[in-house]
């Protein structure tokens, strides 16, 4: 008997006649739809080893895997871990820029398999809780961005979708600049768990889904809010991290098999 294919495998062929496959970053021909040329592949990068255990942060010269940097020592983070898909540099900033303000949105299947990768098997039973947007930027855009990764990674792994389980109750300024104390007076009370949320986090594993982490304020608020509801464990996975000083220790992302 024969099987019949999903109508998007159907399409393919039809779609790469329309619309060729082209690298997002270079524009140069490429075999499939959703990927990167070969040369453009060597251009993100991921933080090298050794780093600390729950920032990534590089650890200096002699250090072991495991170890913890010295500002998670000296603010211990709430969440559980930081799963970067890629350190934000020239390549991750021009995807990034395609698909959040370029529009082109199926650039998350991509971005959200980079940041699986990171994160590794998941259970059916952990959340994929996406960084909310408010009313007004979700209508100015039409879309979050990182509901649309938590879409593709539940697709992917199997793992729960909780799409509406955070919700931003009033629109923050841009935290650029702010000090420590500045960026979460800003973000104080903005960031809740949804009523029809608050039993089902309880003593659950949530994955918090963002594009960016930056420095990590409004993350931080989102895993507040989460573990005040009782969730076990909070793991912040992103497609790009802005790490600075990991760079020079950077290792090219090897593209997918």
């Amino acid at each position: 008997m024969q099987v019949l294919r999903p109508i998007g495998d159907a399409l393919k062929p039809v779609v790469d006649l329309v619309y060729p496959p082209r690298c997002p970053l270079c524009g140069a021909a490429i075999g499939e739809q959703g990927g990167l040329c070969q040369p453009c592949w060597g251009e993100l990068a991921i933080p090298g080893d050794p780093n600390c255990t729950s920032c990534q942060r590089p650890l200096g010269h002699g250090a072991q895997d495991g170890m913890t940097c010295a500002v998670c020592l000296t603010y211990p983070p709430r969440h559980d871990g930081i799963a970067a898909a890629t350190l934000y540099n020239d390549a991750s900033r021009k995807l990034v820029l395609a698909f959040k303000h370029g529009k082109r949105i199926a650039l998350s299947r991509l971005m959200a398999r980079l940041m699986l990768r990171r994160l590794g098997a998941l259970s059916e039973d952990t959340l994929l809780a996406p960084v909310p947007l408010h009313r007004v930027r979700l209508w100015q855009r039409g879309f979050n961005q990182s509901a649309l990764l938590a879409r593709e990674i539940e697709r992917m792994s199997g793992a729960s979708l909780a799409l509406d389980a955070l919700r931003r109750t009033r629109p923050t300024p841009s935290l650029g600049g702010l000090s420590r104390k500045q960026r979460a007076k800003a973000l104080q009370g903005a960031i809740i768990v949804a009523p029809n949320w608050a039993a089902r986090l309880k003593d659950r594993d949530v994955v918090l889904v963002d594009d960016v982490l930056t420095s990590g304020a409004t993350t931080e608020a989102c895993v507040r809010a989460l573990k005040k509801a009782g969730a076990r464990r909070v793991t912040i996975a992103c497609f790009a991290r802005v790490l600075d000083e990991a760079l020079p220790h950077a290792e090219p992302v090897p593209p997918p098999m």
